[in-house]
């Protein structure tokens, strides 16, 4: 685990800045004094199949070629394009690896001919949790993800990331259940151990081919609980837990040997960037054509990237939803890096306004304040143990939630602030053994809800 913070201060926990700026691609700095966009787009509704794959590639040649003369007519100082493998691309490696190729190929000739700076993010999809209870450590499906890994670093990939699922069958369960033994065993203990797994396999293929191990994601976990919780289905503030909760398992890829940038869809990322000094990625009212949120502002109080989500390749009014998505990254970059080239007093009132505009709204927000990004994160690294670790990061939250609302700097239903109790309580009688976890969560939920044996710990 991590002994000290490279962030102590929450005047040094800023958008632009890092303290281990990273190096890529065709001349990007990330985390070097600038917020780069990092855009990314998909198919619209169709089928992925060989008779439909000509049009699929030409659908991406379309989008990299719109959203790259975007950024050239709007002098972007330059940008990172990340492509979110679909899953029949994954279970067809060659089929990832073709669109790789593609996209490279336009990223070259737009450097080449334009001088725009840029990098290419490759995200294979983790389709081992086709299977109930899934395989995590053998058999087909792991092998198309590795395989897909394999042949897009190959392809010219210069950062390679997932959104890893493993834990997520026992999760999904207790999450709708409340049921924080579930979901503290699914993240502190399956989850963690899995992303250990995963990427140590990921990274060795990363140094294999000379590209970036970048970071895995709790999207699976923690953003599946934001939805839900936007749409009325779990308390707000278990989604905040959820959100702290998943920071151990997200900083196991780091221990593996993963660098950064963090993946846009870990809102983890303002504690990865404390922690370990590495530039993340975010996303925001930015992303509010992939989903909603209640973080639209502050999630941009600490990025280096700054991303979209995904969007569809659609046709709006003015013109091609990838060429309107790049637009508004753009724009939000200008203004984040002309606070930037001013100064610190413009950066620090920038972000106070990024971060009040959202925090007092939500628990999901308050949890992601400067301060509270810092406390929790000195709360993680005192334990060894990713259990005991994820466990002190939720009573942290839980205490810092309860002091802002009684403090009236944070709003919560009356309903939310029952919960709140019974959260309390739950935490209380939750075992830090994990023999013990074990055993209660196994006599809570069916045997064919997750398989033990496929999540034994990586030394």
């Amino acid at each position: 685990m991590v002994s000290q913070l490279a962030i102590s201060s929450p005047s040094d926990l800023l958008f632009g800045v890092a303290p281990q700026p990273i190096r890529c691609g065709r001349g990007i700095e990330i985390g070097a004094g600038q917020v780069l966009p990092e855009i990314n787009f998909t198919l619209p509704p169709m089928m992925i199949e060989e008779g439909s794959w000509p049009e699929v590639c030409r659908q991406y040649s379309e989008m990299i070629q719109g959203v790259c003369t975007r950024a050239v007519e709007l002098k972007a100082p330059g940008l990172v394009v990340e492509f979110e493998l679909l899953p029949p691309m994954t279970l067809h490696p060659e089929w990832g690896s073709e669109i790789t190729e593609l996209l490279v190929k336009a990223l070259d000739e737009f450097h080449e001919k334009e001088g725009l700076r840029s990098a290419l993010r490759v995200t294979p999809v983790d389709v081992r949790d086709k299977l109930r209870p899934p395989r995590m450590r053998s058999g087909e499906l792991l092998e198309n993800t590795l395989c897909s890994f394999e042949l897009c670093a190959r392809s010219g990939a210069d950062m390679l990331s997932i959104e890893s699922t493993g834990g997520k069958e026992l999760h999904d369960q207790a999450l709708v259940q409340a049921d924080l033994a579930g979901i503290a065993f699914a993240l502190g203990i399956l989850a963690v151990n899995d992303v250990g797994y995963l990427w140590s396999r990921i990274v060795e293929i990363a140094n294999r081919n000379d590209c970036i191990p970048a970071g895995d994601t709790a999207c699976a976990f923690a953003n599946t609980a934001m939805i839900l919780a936007d749409k009325g289905m779990i308390p707000r503030v278990l989604a905040a837990l959820v959100r702290v909760g998943s920071i151990v398992r997200s900083l196991e890829a780091y221990r593996q040997g993963a660098t950064g940038p963090s993946k846009d869809c870990a809102y983890e990322g303002p504690y990865l960037k404390a922690m370990l000094g590495m530039p993340i990625s975010m996303e925001g009212r930015s992303s509010a054509c992939a989903h909603l949120s209640t973080v639209g502002n502050i999630a941009s109080a600490y990025c280096d990237l700054w991303s979209n989500e995904s969007v569809l390749n659609v046709r709006l009014l003015s013109t091609d939803a990838p060429v309107v998505s790049m637009e508004h990254l753009i724009y939000d970059c200008r203004l984040m890096n002309a606070a930037l080239d001013e100064g610190p007093e413009a950066v620090l009132a920038l972000q106070r306004w990024l971060v009040e505009s959202d925090a007092p709204l939500d628990p999901q927000a308050w949890v992601l304040r400067p301060d509270v990004v810092l406390e929790i994160s000195r709360e993680i690294i005192k334990h060894d143990r990713p259990l005991e670790a994820t466990l002190a990061a939720m009573e942290q939250a839980l205490a810092l939630i309860r002091e802002a609302h009684a403090a009236n700097l944070l709003e919560l239903a009356p309903i939310e602030q029952r919960w709140l109790d019974l959260l309390s309580i739950q935490l209380d009688t939750i075992p830090r053994d994990e023999a013990q976890l074990l055993d209660q969560v196994q006599k809570r939920y069916d045997d064919n809800v997750f398989n033990m044996a496929e999540y034994a710990s990586v030394q």
